[in-house]
């Protein structure tokens, strides 16, 4: 065998491994990519589990294993009237996590808003008394997380009961049962589902306030002996919003609290962040500045926001150890709630896979690193 033969034989088995090693990296999701440190999950919605969009259950397939109910548990879905449940949607979600071996997380149980009209009043529109709402919110999440009981992980128990300044959210849950109705939500989910993780789920996790009130909240629980296993971060963010160091700080406070945490909720707006005030006058002009992209994002605003993420994701790892789940709040950009609002047709870019269901740049570099 001459030099020239050897030379080729060795190259070519170089670029067969070369390209081995691509396609194989290719074929890697990012659940593989966090394999061993936390789960990656995504927000499903009713289609995609009806399986009315087969591109987003290859998606979920190969880059998810975990899922939660963007709707079809909140109140107003699952239990629209005093003594009635409608558990068929909720029922298909579950359905769906279990045939595509994904870890099923609920959410969610006591809300605010989503909340059905009946729940927290009587026939006149008056609130109800505490020992009636007592029993509503026992008998609603007692009738739930028993139905499911064995086959979700963990549940969004509280969801949002808390304001940015850290005061309490002034619910009609709050108005009748004063802060009382957290530990009493927490106990109900408990004894329905002895196994199942239980967790408190907020917005706005970076401010201060919300941050030292919820460790009081995650100590309070922890007093009375209640089951808390986590915090949920929702991680709805912007280009220019919150501080990575603020969220960081969340995360050490939380870990010191002795809870878990989830990264729930997560889309960045691609969008600039606009509040109108009295200086918007031209409502046309406001809204053109509120929607500046409706045909695709410009190459500088795409690569900011793809440096932004994997400066979260490196957040995310960094704290492996604490951090247990990461979510999107949906799968491509066209799922986003983000889209239409605050105004009918505004188009937003904020989710791991765009519209024609591609991985952005900061997911393929996460892959082939």
């Amino acid at each position: 065998m001459n030099i020239k033969t050897t030379t080729f034989i060795f190259s070519t088995l170089l670029l067969s491994a070369f390209l081995s090693s691509s396609c194989n990296a290719q074929e890697k999701g990012l659940k593989d990519v966090a394999q061993g440190k936390f789960l990656i999950g995504a927000a499903v919605n009713v289609n995609q589990v009806k399986g009315k969009d087969p591109k987003c259950i290859e998606l979920l397939d190969k880059h998810f294993n975990s899922i939660v109910a963007e709707n079809c548990m909140k109140s107003e879905e699952i239990h629209p009237q005093e003594n009635v449940y409608n558990f068929t949607e909720a029922d298909e979600f579950v359905n769906f996590g279990k045939k595509h071996n994904m870890t099923i997380i609920g959410h969610c149980l006591v809300w605010h808003s989503q909340l059905a009209k009946w729940f927290c009043v009587d026939k006149d529109g008056k609130n109800v008394s505490a020992d009636v709402l007592k029993k509503r919110l026992k008998d609603h999440i007692t009738t739930i997380v028993t139905r499911y009981k064995g086959q979700i992980k963990g549940w969004d128990v509280v969801n949002e009961a808390i304001e940015s300044d850290g005061s309490w959210r002034n619910s009609k849950f709050y108005q009748i049962l004063g802060e009382e109705f957290i530990p009493l939500a927490f106990q109900y989910a408990h004894e329905a589902d002895p196994d199942a993780e239980l967790y408190y789920n907020d917005y706005g996790m970076s401010d201060k306030g919300r941050r030292d009130s919820v460790v009081k909240l995650v100590k309070m629980l922890k007093d009375r002996g209640l089951r808390i296993d986590g915090v949920g971060m929702q991680c709805h963010v912007g280009l220019d919003y919150p501080e990575i160091t603020e969220f960081q700080k969340s995360v050490d406070a939380f870990k010191a609290a002795g809870v878990k945490i989830m990264i729930t909720e997560m889309d960045m707006s691609a969008l600039p962040t606009i509040n109108r005030g009295a200086n918007v006058a031209d409502k046309v002009e406001f809204e053109k500045k509120l929607n500046p992209y409706p045909n695709g994002l410009p190459e500088d605003v795409s690569a900011q926001w793809n440096n932004r993420m994997t400066e979260f994701f490196n957040l995310f790892f960094k704290n492996a150890d604490v951090i247990t789940r990461v979510t999107a709040w949906g799968v491509i950009d066209s799922d986003s709630w983000k889209n239409n609002w605050p105004m009918r047709g505004r188009v937003d870019y904020p989710l791991w896979f765009d519209r024609n269901y591609e991985p952005k740049p900061f997911v393929k570099d996460l892959i082939n690193k």
